[in-house]
């Protein structure tokens, strides 16, 4: 199961959103959750990557032709809002030179309780994993997440594949541990709650695994 609220404009936002949440695709692949021919899905992929927006990578895959996967650019990657990135590490650096890392931590303690309260009570009557997953994703990707999730068996996956914060994170670790602390607080005390993949350690995306303590193995 998966839920995720798409925000596309047109042919070529829904070819960038889709490699951007699912990775790596084919024409074949792209075309098929288009619903349009591999052909025409290929005359844009060609089109998007004239304008710097993706590269392929050819693939053997057995007996044929070799598969041309299509995956973005940095400069397809910056098509994605990074919530005025230069000035935020900016600010941070700013605070850690001239006011000390003790500071900059109270910072970031602010923060994480700011956004905690925000997402609380935003949430606030929303009853059920499920359904609080449902509206934390909505929430998240309209801050530039573009957050999903999904179950498999007893655990969910809530996955982030787009982080806008990404190098204000890379600059302080203190974010990454902040963000981990609000999902907890956010999704509840009844569930364990693991980071599995790390977009600040190399992975494509960010994603969660959500384990009611009933399930988890002792």
């Amino acid at each position: 199961m998966e839920k995720y609220p798409t925000r596309t404009k047109n042919a070529a936002d829904r070819f960038l959103m889709l490699i951007k949440t699912r990775g790596p695709l084919s024409a074949a692949e792209l075309a098929g959750e288009l619903g349009i021919t591999t052909e025409g899905a290929r005359l844009q992929l060609v089109k998007l990557a004239e304008e710097g927006l993706l590269q392929f990578e050819s693939i053997s895959k057995g007996v044929g032709r070799p598969m041309q996967i299509w995956s973005l650019t940095p400069l397809g990657n910056a098509r994605f809002p990074d919530s005025h990135t230069e000035l935020t590490v900016d600010i941070i650096q700013t605070i850690k030179t001239v006011l000390g890392p003790e500071a900059l931590a109270n910072v970031i303690k602010a923060r994480e309780k700011n956004q905690q309260d925000k997402y609380n009570t935003a949430l606030e009557g929303v009853t059920g994993i499920e359904n609080r997953l449902t509206a934390f994703a909505a929430i998240r990707t309209g801050e530039g997440y573009l957050a999903e999730w999904r179950k498999e068996g007893d655990v969910f996956l809530f996955i982030e594949n787009h982080c806008p914060i990404c190098c204000a994170a890379a600059t302080c670790d203190n974010i990454c541990t902040s963000e981990m602390n609000t999902f907890i607080s956010v999704i509840g005390e009844e569930v364990q709650v693991t980071r599995l993949d790390h977009i600040i350690n190399g992975a494509r995306r960010c994603v969660y695994k959500i384990q009611p303590f009933n399930h988890v193995a002792i």
